[in-house]
């Protein structure tokens, strides 16, 4: 590799980054060491039901804030613009529906593990399904989620590859396992901290590079960087207003709805109301990181422009440029690049750390607990600890084997977490939603959601594949590069940049669909698939399902189409009109009654929970 272009550390920069390290296993420590000391699983795995809701919406943020994103939204904001900063659009739906709907219910279960609910409402095959689709997605995730910020520091500095995933690894290991979810948590808080703080003093440090705020806004206009609303209804196009607004909305619900990470911290929390909280104050946080995240691709721009010799260094992706530009531009700032990369390495160790514990969790409650009924809880405990040990060993594991890989693997192992987000949540969304739905048609609906998941999404990698692995330089105009691509070809499956001559049909239509739109898709699939075998194979029957397991959505929004769908009191403006009654209501009193004994009647056929209240729910449970 050419290392004309390598930046390396000075010694404050590795001190800043120890320094992140060490605070983060003296938490750990510090949990395990005090309060109940990690002795039972409900202060392992849910922390003893205790969080308040500030640390736990700087949490969810954190998890969700990975180093992927850390580098791949400024490269994507660099490359084409502001388009992506509407994508926040859908953190609204994305926080409020999880609020209301999908925490109420977990929550007033008081569940351990979101797969937990699954048996409830349909059998414990589907619980088990469920259980093992979310490892599966997880254990590939957490591999790459260690291994690419090393491997991108390590193509940018010089930083010792395989120092760095240890380090990141074991740490995150052994805080993870003393300290359990409250160490987590308040390690999530503490490295959402320095997040900040690296993204906001390298966005400083670069706007007086440029030569001031009006010199930053000058460049980026001149540049086209600030984008207007797309408002083209294409779905193949990667980035539009309703591809990011509405798409993302689902890509939001599958991770803080349904995802056993974020599920656990709603569950943690000391009451419902903060568990509810904590998604509220989510959004702020979540709203923060992109803005700082849009911001730092504007500042780079501004610094080296469309003629960028970024282009012309050793790295052959966009999203090095990140890492090369923190240490070409702070390179007169000792402690800066350190900082930065405390912060891309707090954005790993949060979304491992989170990784560890829900899978260990999951583990332990639906895969061993319903076979050894038995277990004292001072084994539970204890096993429990093992598992998450364990779980940062496989991490390393799938870190080295995506090392002896290219990088179309790695990309296809991103694209695989993306693609099982979408079924879980069509999954869940059957069993809340839909009080008909049956055990037979949950199974096949998470079949049919994971085939087409796999189907369009590996289509879609096999076609755009050319474009994706053949890269072109001053010299070499036909190199192919699959020896040179580092870890940020992991993000091309969220920021490829495909350049479409003309509107694809049929299959490569599908193949072509934004990956935006791959949870829609898939959720949609397995819940019209799943109805449609739950209707051929026999409903549930009312006796049959769980108290607290369906959310009353006809009921809820009853009262609203009721008020859309009543016909207006008046046809026109003049008195005449307006003292004419007209709406069937006023003039049958009767066909009125008997229309709401009807009502009431298919609610209650439909909707059996729709009477309990609160109180009611948490007694029977």
């Amino acid at each position: 590799m050419d290392v004309i272009g390598q930046k390396y550390f000075t010694t404050v920069d590795f001190v800043l980054f120890a320094l992140l390290l060490v605070a983060s296993m003296v938490i750990g420590l510090y949990y395990a060491l005090s309060g109940g000391r990690q002795r039972t699983t409900q202060e392992f795995l849910l922390a003893d039901r205790s969080m308040k809701c500030l640390p736990l919406s700087l949490s969810l943020m954190a998890s969700f804030q990975s180093a992927v994103a850390i580098v791949g939204t400024p490269a994507e904001v660099y490359a084409n613009g502001t388009q992506y900063w509407f994508i926040g659009c859908s953190y609204i739906l994305g926080l409020l529906i999880p609020a209301h709907i999908f925490i109420p219910v977990f929550y007033r279960l008081q569940l351990n593990s979101a797969y937990q609910y699954l048996e409830l409402r349909f059998c414990k095959t589907v619980r088990i399904c469920g259980t093992i689709t979310f490892i599966f997605q997880m254990v590939i995730y957490m591999g790459v989620g260690v291994y690419t910020p090393a491997l991108a520091l390590n193509a940018v500095t010089g930083f010792h590859l395989w120092g760095a995933v240890l380090a990141t690894g074991l740490i995150c290991t052994v805080y993870t396992t003393l300290g359990g979810l409250k160490a987590v948590i308040w390690t999530d808080v503490f490295q959402t901290l320095v997040m900040f703080a690296g993204q906001l003093a390298v966005i400083i440090v670069g706007v007086q590079q440029v030569g001031g705020l009006s010199d930053f806004w000058r460049k980026i206009r001149e540049g086209d960087r600030i984008s207007s609303i797309d408002l083209n209804p294409d779905p193949t196009v990667r980035h539009t207003f309703w591809t990011l607004a509405l798409g993302g909305v689902f890509l939001m619900l599958s991770l803080y709805g349904v995802n056993q990470a974020q599920v656990q911290r709603y569950l943690s929390s000391r009451t419902e109301k903060e568990a509810i909280m904590s998604c509220y104050m989510a959004f702020p946080c979540l709203q923060i990181a992109l803005g700082l995240s849009c911001l730092m691709g504007l500042v780079m721009f501004a610094c080296y422009g469309d003629n960028s010799t970024l282009n012309e260094q050793f790295f052959t992706s966009k999203d090095q440029m990140v890492l090369y530009f923190v240490m070409d531009m702070l390179q007169n700032f000792p402690g800066l690049p350190g900082l930065f990369v405390a912060c891309l390495f707090s954005a790993s160790l949060s979304t491992i750390s989170s990784a560890f514990n829900s899978l260990a969790t999951v583990t332990m409650e639906d895969l061993i607990k319903p076979h050894c009924p038995s277990m004292t809880e001072a084994r539970a405990t204890l096993l429990s600890k093992i598992l998450a040990f364990l779980y940062g060993l496989v991490c390393l594991a799938m870190a080295y084997v995506f090392h002896l890989m290219n990088s179309s693997v790695l990309q296809a192992a991103l694209s695989i977490f993306g693609m099982v987000g979408g079924p879980l949540l069509g999954l869940f969304c059957l069993g809340i939603f839909f009080p008909w739905a049956n055990s037979t048609g949950a199974v096949m609906g998470l079949f049919a959601g994971l085939v087409m998941a796999f189907w369009v999404g590996i289509g879609g990698f096999v076609t755009q594949m050319p474009s994706s692995i053949i890269m072109h330089s001053q010299n070499c105009t036909d190199t192919v590069a699959t020896e040179n691509m580092t870890m940020a070809t992991v993000t091309a499956i969220l920021t490829a940049v495909t350049d479409k001559p003309s509107k694809p049909v049929g299959l490569h239509g599908l193949y072509s669909l934004s990956y935006m739109w791959y949870s829609a898709l898939n959720s949609s699939v397995v819940v019209l698939f799943g109805l449609l075998v739950s209707l051929l194979t026999g409903p549930m029957k009312e006796q049959d399902l769980t108290r607290g397991t369906v959310y009353p959505l006809v009921e809820k929004i009853h009262p609203f189409l009721q008020m859309l769908a009543k016909p207006k009191s008046c046809l026109g403006s003049s008195p005449e009109h307006r003292q004419i009654p007209i709406c069937h209501d006023q003039m049958n009193g009767v066909a009125n009654k008997e229309r709401n004994t009807e009502m009431e009647e298919e609610r209650e056929t439909f909707l059996p929970l729709s009477q309990i209240s609160c109180l009611e729910q948490e007694t029977a449970v």
